[in-house]
């Protein structure tokens, strides 16, 4: 997710993004916290109605979800959601999914289209192992909202069928905006291809490489803040967040937290 402020691959995404979006272009809180539904922020800091969840969209034959963002959990009051994001990545995907394995933890990973595309082989690995798919766009821009309709459409939509392809035809389930950088119509467009739109509570912070132990602190100081934590398996070496995960998924535990999915 990385809020906003520019990261070292993006370039490095935005070329790769090229092909997939050609493609895309020829084949086309705790409780219920939300945030504000016009607000580009995902992250949830007042409360909203929550809507009742869907059954997960399937095929072609998608279920229109919610449009408000996201951010409680399905495993209700006491329930947390682990969400990771950026990748799939060599490196760090089947690391992450070895903790959450070691952990008996499940996790919604935020992919992003073109490292889907490179890397099919770790998406049907994460679905394999009963985790859920959301769509961050092909190449991450975190400036989308500021861009036309079509273009936002384009992001969306060509990710959505890559990662679907990639998965061998599991669809993506929610939708997150690069930096937080949601619109009305991204939030509305998601939802009527069944994916709902999905926040954050707690930003880890692991983007920025701070080290482990202020990762797990800066958990431990803002789990009150709600149940959808945000961590990152690609854009540099993430071997922080992989030794912080080994920490913060057993400490969440001893305190009697269930580890869940963001409500559609």
């Amino acid at each position: 997710m990385m809020r906003r402020g520019g990261r070292g691959w993006h370039g490095r995404v935005l070329a790769a993004a090229i092909g997939v979006t050609a493609v895309a272009t020829a084949t086309s809180v705790w409780t219920a916290q939300a945030g504000p539904a016009d607000e580009p922020g995902a992250r949830a800091d007042v409360r909203a109605h929550s809507s009742a969840p869907n059954s997960p969209a399937q095929g072609s034959a998608k279920t229109p979800v919610s449009a408000d963002i996201a951010h409680a959990s399905d495993r209700g009051t006491h329930g947390v959601n682990i969400t990771i994001d950026d990748g799939p990545d060599p490196v760090w995907t089947p690391q992450v999914l070895k903790v959450l394995q070691d952990n008996g933890v499940k996790a919604t990973f935020c992919m992003v289209g073109t490292q889907a595309q490179a890397h099919p082989d770790l998406v049907k690995a994460v679905v394999a192992a009963g985790h859920r798919l959301c769509d961050h766009t092909v190449s991450h821009d975190t400036a989308m909202d500021k861009k036309s309709e079509a273009y936002q459409s384009q992001q969306i939509l060509g990710a959505e069928r890559t990662i679907t392809q990639a998965s061998g035809g599991v669809p993506p389930q929610y939708y997150r905006a690069p930096g937080g950088a949601f619109t009305p119509y991204s939030r509305h467009l998601a939802a009527s291809h069944g994916m709902r739109p999905l926040g954050w509570n707690v930003d880890s912070k692991d983007f920025e490489r701070p080290g482990t132990a202020a990762i797990v602190a800066t958990v431990k100081s803002e789990i009150h803040n709600g149940p959808t934590l945000l961590f990152h398996d690609a854009g540099g070496d993430r071997s922080q967040t992989v030794a912080a995960l080994r920490e913060i998924l057993p400490w969440l535990k001893q305190r009697g937290y269930s580890f869940g999915f963001p409500v559609r």
